[in-house]
């Protein structure tokens, strides 16, 4: 359910389309940045690699952060250390309607600056 509104999201926000790349995970997109840069991540998982009691699948976003900020936003229900990223500047949220809309489209703002800040200086310097 919230896939399609991230989908929309991105796609109203920033023009990005969810690219396709792995044929064993097909409902698995990256987003990425104009600058090429991935800026999230959209997979489908079991519950129980996150750590959850269940084997049911979920949709996740996986977004770029700031490492206080993983840490801080872990603690939080809806929230874990970047799956199948790195675990100290990703986050993984939950898109089954634990964390609300707002607050995903939020760290997809966060996440979409943070990967074209460093493109934004490489250019002051160039």
């Amino acid at each position: 359910m919230y896939k399609e509104l991230v989908f929309d999201y991105v796609k109203t926000q920033y023009g990005t389309e969810p690219e396709y790349m792995w044929e064993k995970s097909p409902d698995s997109a990256v987003l990425r940045h104009r600058n090429g840069k991935w800026y999230a991540v959209v997979m489908k998982v079991s519950k129980s690699k996150l750590g959850l009691e269940s084997d049911e699948e979920v949709f996740i976003l996986n977004v770029k952060c700031e490492p206080l900020l993983v840490d801080f936003m872990t603690r939080s229900k809806g929230f874990f250390h970047g799956y199948h990223m790195n675990k100290n500047t990703w986050l993984t949220i939950l898109l089954d309607g634990t964390v609300d809309k707002g607050t995903v489209f939020e760290f997809i703002d966060k996440s979409y600056e943070k990967i074209g800040g460093n493109l934004r200086k490489e250019k002051k310097h160039a």
